[in-house]
């Protein structure tokens, strides 16, 4: 595995345990949320399929600033 899809992979990574603690966050300062704890996880995994396709298609145009 190259390193630019490893660091892409650890950057989604990072985002699914970001969407988990703020949303354990919420729980535990708010309430309730209307999702269960599937519907978290699957939108934890939605997040981090976002950061690291995001973080993928601009590392290369990140670095050449």
């Amino acid at each position: 595995m190259n390193r630019r899809v490893k660091s892409s992979l650890l950057w989604g990574l990072v985002g699914v345990f970001a969407f988990l603690a703020l949303a354990q966050g919420y729980v535990l300062v708010v309430g309730r949320l209307p999702v269960g704890f599937l519907g978290r996880l699957a939108i934890a995994l939605l997040v981090g399929a976002v950061a690291a396709s995001v973080s993928y298609a601009t590392e290369k145009r990140l670095l050449a600033l």
